[in-house]
């Protein structure tokens, strides 16, 4: 759960827009190099559009959106097999493994004032094993920083342009881009094409913020969620701890230089080293993942990193699992 800074309907197009969540998860949170041109077209068709929300058909399962707040997904695929069982345990594991693999989506994502929205997501899967909730969290997180600039950018641009005007600043050309014109049309059909604050707020977007602020992943996600919050505790505590060890074996070094041979100074030495730079590296790792982690689109599309192990499985799992 977190407070970011852009609107209900910004959120909800990069989570509609399944090719997207795609191209995230393979090139934003993958390890391995990937061909960024080697895309592939979705077929999305919203068979339903009414006041209730509507629902939309897609190649391996169907989503809806129930206004105004909730967007929920359903994806279901067919494991392959390799080889066949034998024994007892490898017969059970198999069977567990063929079993129909399943994953649901559920967005929520509330606006609270203008150009700001709470979101709550949750990704349940009866396949393969779940991390910890905070290193599910720090890969979730890479996926919503992905995203934050750029749709709070987005957001002025439709805000100057007009709700009616969308169109003319935005480009959706393919099927993928089936929700993200639901979306917009059951807005300016249901909704005046905006939120309704209402006498509670004039509407007006407010100017945008340094991007210490509009992506202080602290005060959005760390402070509201409890397993990010311990998490950031014990890694503080172990900072502190790397760095006692390396100032105590530099101590007793000192202390015992004149009874040491050179070669255990310098193992001490290199030790005591060892010790502070892993307090350094894991103080930088504390800072990018629970305090702030500067974004930058390109870069971040164009580097591997090793978060694909916590991103949220929306393409095809693999049977091996």
């Amino acid at each position: 759960m977190g407070d970011i800074a852009f609107r209900l309907w910004l959120r909800k197009y990069s989570c509609v827009r399944v090719d997207w969540v795609e191209f995230i998860n393979k090139y934003v949170c993958s390890t391995t190099e990937a061909d960024r041109e080697g895309g592939r077209p979705l077929e999305i068709t919203v068979q339903t559009l009414d006041i209730n929300g509507f629902y939309a058909k897609e190649e391996a399962g169907y989503s809806k959106f129930l206004p105004p707040c909730l967007f929920y997904a359903v994806r279901e695929f067919q494991p392959s097999t390799n080889g066949s069982a034998s024994s007892g345990s490898i017969k059970e594991e198999l069977s567990d493994s063929l079993r129909q693999q399943r994953m649901l989506l559920i967005f929520l994502c509330v606006p609270v004032s203008p150009g700001n929205s709470r979101v709550i997501s949750v990704n349940p899967r009866n396949y393969g094993r779940t991390p910890p909730r905070w290193i599910v969290h720090l890969g979730q997180n890479l996926v919503i920083d992905s995203d934050m600039y750029l749709l709070h950018l987005q957001e002025h641009k439709i805000n100057d342009a007009g709700p009616s005007n969308w169109q003319k600043v935005t480009f959706v050309p393919t099927k993928a881009d089936a929700m993200v014109i639901a979306i917009r049309m059951w807005l300016r059909k249901y909704s005046g094409g905006q939120v309704d604050w209402g006498t509670k707020f004039i509407g007006y977007l407010p100017p945008t913020p340094p991007r210490e602020q509009l992506l202080d992943r602290y005060r959005s996600h760390v402070l509201n969620c409890s397993s990010c919050r311990k998490a950031l505790k014990r890694l503080k505590a172990l900072e502190v701890t790397l760095k006692v060890i390396s100032v105590s074996i530099v101590v007793a070094a000192a202390m015992k230089q004149d009874v040491m041979s050179m070669t255990a100074k310098v193992v001490m030495v290199s030790m005591a080293m060892l010790f502070f730079a892993s307090s350094k590296w894991l103080s930088h790792f504390i800072y990018k993942n629970f305090y702030f982690h500067d974004y930058n689109h390109a870069d971040a599309v164009s580097k591997t990193d090793w978060a694909s192990f916590f991103t949220l499985d929306i393409s095809s799992p693999s049977g091996s699992k």
